[in-house]
């Protein structure tokens, strides 16, 4: 597994101040692609305990309100056991922190078993569509795009938009 690049302090992706890993590889290619550069699953650098290491330290910081993921495609088969791995260990560390990531697979189609989504807080999920696209969207590009509250998804049974 690979990531693209890890942004220190991010404000345009999920609220507040944020520690942000785009994780490399990407099988969607939607078309106008905000970071095509993410896209080669051989592209970026190695994703390692390192990495993982080298995000709760840029996390442990009050001014810091979470984590987000994105891509390429975090929830890619070459890319989930790390993406796990990573949120795992991040609300171990920071269980009073959000963990957000972006995914065009679908919470309830594709990832319902997926053990990732015990630790994650909110779920952008569907691919980008270029002729939804919406710019005065907050947190997702194209109108398909849902943002989920996953645990309260999760204890509900059924999808939970964040309002």
């Amino acid at each position: 597994m690979r990531y693209n690049k890890i942004r220190k302090m991010d404000i345009s992706d999920g609220p507040g101040i944020r520690v942000s890993i785009f994780m490399q590889g990407c099988a969607f290619h939607c078309k106008n692609c905000f970071n095509p550069e993410t896209h080669d699953f051989n592209g970026g650098k190695e994703f390692t305990e390192d990495t993982i290491d080298k995000i709760l330290e840029l996390c442990d910081n009050d001014t810091i309100e979470g984590l987000s993921i994105l891509g390429g495609e975090p929830m890619h088969p070459t890319n989930i056991a790390g993406t796990t791995r990573l949120a795992k260990a991040f609300k171990r560390e920071y269980p009073n922190k959000t963990i957000w990531v972006w995914s065009g697979f679908l919470f309830d189609r594709d990832l319902k078993n997926e053990e990732v989504l015990n630790y994650i807080d909110v779920l952008v999920d569907g691919q980008y569509v270029d002729e939804l696209h919406n710019p005065t969207l907050k947190w997702r590009g194209s109108e398909n795009q849902r943002v989920i509250d996953v645990q309260k998804s999760l204890k509900s049974g059924k999808v939970e938009i964040v309002s």
